[in-house]
């Protein structure tokens, strides 16, 4: 069964769709935030928090996603950045699945392939 990308209208709805999305609480007058809704596939967000975990930990080479990941990791905590970071590859591999462009681990060189791409598809 192939799936098509164009079902999800934007690329939030994704990480909603794996459960990476904050479950709310919201009665009356009051509006919590608490974990995760774990709502979706569990193993491909096991898998995901896998890989950011992998990331943040073992990952020696440079990366702007790594970069940011650490980043938030000293602000929020090591749990906190990995869900977060899940989130993140879950959107970018999404991105990655609709463009069908290649991933690019420094963010300068995003623009450029994201150029050539397009200009391969056009031809």
């Amino acid at each position: 069964m192939l799936v098509d990308p164009t079902r999800f209208r934007h690329v939030d709805d994704v990480a909603a769709y794996l459960g990476l999305t904050p479950r709310v609480y919201q009665s009356g007058e009051s509006l919590t935030h608490g974990g995760i809704s774990k709502m979706g596939n569990q193993l491909t967000r096991t898998h995901l928090v896998g890989a950011a975990t992998v990331m943040l930990a073992n990952t020696k080479s440079f990366s702007t996603l790594k970069d940011w990941g650490m980043k938030l990791s000293k602000r929020v905590g090591f749990n906190k950045a990995k869900v977060a970071l899940a989130r993140k590859l879950a959107i970018v591999m999404f991105s990655l699945w609709r463009d069908g462009t290649h991933f690019m681990a420094k963010a300068a060189d995003v623009g450029p392939h994201r150029d050539l791409m397009q200009a391969r598809a056009t031809a």
